[in-house]
């Protein structure tokens, strides 16, 4: 088993977020694979794509272990998009999650503030595009 920084990679072991961004890096490195490492953003719009489209195709066949797998292909596209741009001093996937996280809290004003929470599905979906308006009004405003 070949040690990077240290530190061997075992397949059937347990592993977390944490190593799953240790393996991508190692992945984009020197010592790493000459396919991840020449990856771009543009060169991943087709993988994401195709990922995409077999996790759509896994809960048409409402197949779970296939779907957990192209989920994880999915998360893959992320963490490699994300790793491209932190070494291009862009963002990291801290910066990607910490994103997400102040999106979700925002546009879940009847979750995480004080707005009257919506009784049905639609409701809370009407709530969602409004806040998403306003972002985009918002956005547009920054840039006159």
């Amino acid at each position: 088993m070949k040690k990077h920084n240290g530190k061997e990679y075992i397949e059937n072991q347990k592993h977390d977020i944490a190593e799953l961004l240790e393996i991508v890096a190692v992945l984009r490195s020197p010592e790493g694979c000459e396919w991840d490492r020449s990856q771009t953003f543009d060169s991943m719009k087709e993988c994401l794509k195709n990922e995409t489209q077999e996790v759509l195709t896994a809960i048409d066949n409402k197949d779970m272990d296939n779907l957990k797998e192209e989920l994880g292909d999915v998360l893959l596209q992320v963490l490699l998009n994300s790793q491209i741009a932190s070494e291009k001093g862009y963002f990291d996937f801290k910066d990607v999650v910490q994103t997400l996280c102040e999106k979700l809290i925002r546009r879940h004003p009847h979750v995480f503030g004080d707005v009257p929470r919506p009784t049905t599905p639609e409701e809370s979906l009407a709530l969602w595009k409004k806040v998403k308006q306003i972002e985009k009004e918002r956005k547009g405003n920054k840039t006159n």
